[in-house]
């Protein structure tokens, strides 16, 4: 057992090796020991474990601090929150170090903090609107979906219902507070009122776009709906918002993906189930210039789906306007952070956000802030094999290349010539599986006769300068592009060197037949670490 273990971490960290030869981030290791041995609860930070949360925390804001400046709202004790960060970061504006001392915040943390605490009981758990992402001024938010009566009129007793009568973790005496049940007294008006609060902080942060990725229109338990969400809101409160409809399948569908050699090629999603009745529902102008056949959604495999629903949220933060995103899901804990880590990967593997940060901090603070610190729940998913978190790094060898990337590409009219095209040395800088065919978005034919999904209107953020059109603005251009499949691959291979290291290898208590060694193999097989036919 002990050679098993030894060989599965000794695989992995060869393989990162020498695929990167990038340093490991030094607390990686234990964070990640830590996520998979308890559930981070605010309140809870001064306890057994209290020093090593305390260094996860103030980690995570150094690493902000690299570049932004940003101010912290307090949840000490999970007064707003119990399973959001006890600092919370409400980025304001990119900055270099020279600027830290200067800095002046454009937020006054006490009345926004005010909003925070009348919004809260809008959404299911009192997990609020957040902003965790500042990308060209605009806020990516992350919450969970809206609450419904259940919870309104008695925090613990929806909890019951919720978990399906399990006690819940999060359902404290102390999550209800004076103002909570002032609110729900005035049984009239509470809706208008507790959503109003939830409206006036998504306007507060100027978001205008929100993406809902529930698979169901209202969570159902024994009969009773038990949240809601803003596309079935009767009184169309949230009317002036572009409302996205986005079904993706729960944290319990990633149990196959695992029980399939953790390969999500080939698994589709069953959408005849009986509570699966949330359609696919996207604005017009947000689709035409993605090239996406949104109709066939269904027959996605989970591949196919998540890149998709990927290229979707990056065409829309891209957008030329000022306005923010919110992405949800029900609780806000699992499907939200797995989106929300690919957008912030995505958009720091193309330069534009957290800039100076290497592969392995990058990761750090992701697997921190964005699924830790916001209460993903991984000690239980691991007991039932969910491994959601897992695959949100895995999968970033699926979105290196130039459809996932929102830097702009040379436009067709402005080559003036065909020597001024892509050389061959140019096309030979891209990976075969990345140039496709003739008529793929993604194949060397298009790049130069046709415009990328960019260059169409929706990615056009100009990361990289482009001046005059030539060869060598092309060369730049691909040159950004290598750098973001190398630095992809350098945060995936870091991860699976310290998951197989941690986490890999306690997925799952040993059985007295030895099936911990098939589930050593099946890890090892499916992350590429040992091929089909080698042995541990």
């Amino acid at each position: 057992m002990a050679g098993a273990r030894a060989a599965a971490a000794a695989s992995a960290g060869s393989s990162a090796s020498s695929s990167t030869g990038a340093p490991q981030e030094p607390g990686l290791v234990e964070l990640l020991e830590e996520f998979s041995r308890t559930q981070y609860r605010a309140k809870d930070g001064g306890g057994t474990s209290g020093s090593k949360v305390e260094r996860i925390e103030k980690r995570c804001l150094e690493l902000f601090g690299r570049d932004y400046c940003f101010s912290v709202i307090p949840n000490v004790n999970g007064d707003i929150c119990g399973h959001y960060p006890r600092h919370i970061v409400f980025l304001e504006y990119e900055s270099s170090e020279k600027e830290k001392d200067t800095f002046e915040s454009t937020v006054q943390v006490s009345k926004l903090q005010d909003l925070i605490n009348r919004s809260k009981m809008a959404r299911c758990r009192g997990r609020f609107v957040c902003p965790v992402i500042l990308f060209k001024g605009k806020h990516i938010c992350r919450s969970a979906t809206l609450a419904g009566w259940g919870e309104l009129y008695g925090r613990s007793g929806y909890n019951y219902f919720f978990s399906g009568g399990a006690d819940d973790a999060w359902a404290d005496a102390e999550d209800v507070t004076e103002e909570d049940c002032a609110l729900r007294s005035g049984d009239m008006h509470l809706f208008d009122k507790v959503r109003g609060y939830d409206i006036r902080l998504l306007r507060y942060l100027s978001v205008k776009y929100i993406c809902d990725l529930m698979v169901e229109n209202k969570k159902v338990k024994f009969g009773m709906n038990v949240t809601s969400s803003e596309k079935v809101d009767k009184a169309q409160r949230y009317a002036d918002f572009t409302l996205l409809s986005i079904p993706y399948p729960g944290c319990e569908f990633f149990k196959e993906y695992k029980d399939r050699d953790y390969t999500a090629e080939g698994l589709i999603f069953n959408w005849k189930q009986d509570y699966v009745d949330a359609p696919l529902s996207i604005p017009n102008f947000l689709t035409h210039s993605l090239s996406i056949d949104w109709s066939q959604y269904q027959s996605w495999d989970l591949v196919q789906q998540t890149q998709n629903y990927l290229r979707l949220l990056l065409s829309i933060v891209s957008r030329d306007d000022d306005s923010g995103l919110l992405v949800h899901c029900i609780s806000g804990w699992d499907r939200t952070p797995l989106f929300i880590s690919l957008l912030r990967l995505s958009l720091w593997a193309d330069g534009l956000i957290h800039t100076s940060l290497k592969p392995a901090e990058i990761l750090y603070l992701t697997v921190a802030y964005d699924w830790f610190l916001f209460g993903h729940m991984l000690v239980d998913r691991l007991s039932k094999g969910e491994e959601i978190f897992f695959f949100c790094f895995n999968f970033l060898k699926h979105i290196t290349s130039e459809e996932f990337s929102v830097l702009k590409t040379p436009r067709r009219k402005s080559l003036p010539t065909r020597e001024a095209g892509f050389t061959v040395e140019d096309i030979c800088m891209l990976r075969r599986k990345d140039r496709g065919s003739t008529t793929s978005l993604g194949s060397d034919f298009s790049l130069v006769l046709e415009s990328s999904p960019g260059a169409a209107g929706s990615f056009t953020y100009e990361a990289v300068e482009l001046g005059p059109a030539g060869a060598p603005t092309q060369a730049a251009w691909l040159a950004a592009l290598n750098n973001r499949e190398s630095r992809l691959q350098e945060v995936r291979s870091a991860f699976l060197a310290a998951y197989s290291s941690t986490v890999g290898l306690r997925a799952a208590a040993p059985s007295p037949s030895g099936a911990i060694g098939g589930l050593l193999e099946q890890f090892a097989r499916g992350v590429g670490l040992r091929s089909a036919s080698s042995t541990l």
